[in-house]
């Protein structure tokens, strides 16, 4: 009986585990999480530990910031936005965890790469036309035929 309840508990941590994959960049609880696997918070967690080797918390960070890594490799968008974007609430904490994890703040590490422009593959004047943003005030288009 008690490999069954192992083998339910570790069934409960992969469905857990995928959740924060997918869903990295919502505000994800431990309960969350403890309830997507059919476990209570406390043994979820040394559950998740016992399978991962980092908690529940670390784990989720840890992906946010790869996303964050990524997302500094690949755009020119702001690192406030860039935080946001991955599910942090915080700039000055997103900064201190990038620190900590990639041994430099989210600027350095993308002033270290090159320019995201050089990833594009199509000539400057189109990618900037078609990533413009689009002025949505004037509804133009949703107006209706004159008969």
């Amino acid at each position: 009986m008690n490999s069954v309840a192992n083998l339910h508990a570790a069934a409960g941590v992969l469905r857990a585990k995928d959740l924060a994959d997918a869903r990295y960049f919502e505000r994800l609880t431990v309960a969350e999480l403890a309830r997507a696997s059919h476990l209570s918070p406390g043994h979820f967690s040394r559950a998740f530990r016992d399978a991962f080797g980092e908690t529940p918390h670390q784990y989720l960070l840890t992906r946010r910031l790869e996303r964050a890594a990524a997302l500094l490799r690949t755009t020119d968008r702001s690192i406030s936005e860039i935080c946001f974007a991955v599910g942090l609430s915080s700039v000055g904490s997103f900064t201190t965890s990038f620190r900590r994890i990639y041994g430099m703040p989210p600027m350095v590490y993308r002033q270290s790469l090159p320019s995201a422009a050089g990833y594009v593959r199509i000539p400057v004047c189109v990618a900037r036309a078609y990533g413009r943003r689009r002025n949505r005030s004037f509804r133009e288009d949703d107006a209706p035929t004159a008969p």
